[in-house]
């Protein structure tokens, strides 16, 4: 009698996102792998530039920095924040450039972008939408089993990736109702609706 053949375990299937949390003197990136149901952390750091050099050459350094992330990574999609409104406007219009080159690597790569607002990614990582920088750091160390500390940049980096992958997550558990009803970011909303369908 011949044995039937060992079937073979399917691995889990397996997303990378990237994250950035861009910034004219310090942005932060973060890489975070989905396989199955867990989050894995893939890799994480800051692409720190000069003062000393002027805003062109600064926005060079980054776009090269997530380019070389991109490449050594090969993310699937890339996530970060929403422009937002500050009373600040120079330091507005810097952010925004810093923006601009990030979505310049990814369609360059041909990499999906999402764009969440700070709240969103605070509620999507801590529950709380008015979070501290300090409460994203310890929660996204806790959620990646990460053990060494890390930059805030990094972090907020990390947590845009993970805000991504939660989403997708429920998007796909509640039959994409999520996009069709989302309200600013309120995750209650989302729960709510899924619950009556």
């Amino acid at each position: 009698m011949i044995p039937a053949p060992k079937s073979k375990a399917t691995r889990p299937e397996r997303e990378v996102i990237l994250g950035i949390d861009p910034g004219s003197i310090f942005t932060g990136w973060g890489v975070v792998e989905l396989e199955g149901n867990r989050l894995c952390h893939g890799a994480h750091g800051v692409i720190a530039t000069s003062t000393a050099l002027g805003q062109a050459e600064r926005l060079k350094q980054i776009y090269r920095g997530i380019q070389d992330v991109i490449q050594k990574h090969r993310p699937a999609a890339m996530s970060l924040e929403k422009v937002f409104f500050s009373r600040n406007v120079q330091s507005a219009l810097k952010l925004g450039q810093a923006r601009g080159v990030a979505l310049l690597a990814a369609a360059e790569s041909q990499i999906a972008v999402a764009e969440y607002s700070a709240t969103e990614i605070k509620v999507a990582v801590v529950g709380y939408g008015h979070a501290t920088k300090e409460q994203i750091q310890k929660m996204v160390t806790a959620l990646l089993c990460l053990r060494s500390p890390m930059r805030a940049d990094a972090a907020d980096g990390l947590a845009a990736a993970i805000c991504h992958i939660h989403r997708r997550t429920f998007q796909k558990r509640t039959g994409g109702i999520v996009s069709r009803h989302a309200t600013k970011g309120n995750w209650r909303d989302y729960v709510q609706v899924a619950a009556k369908r």
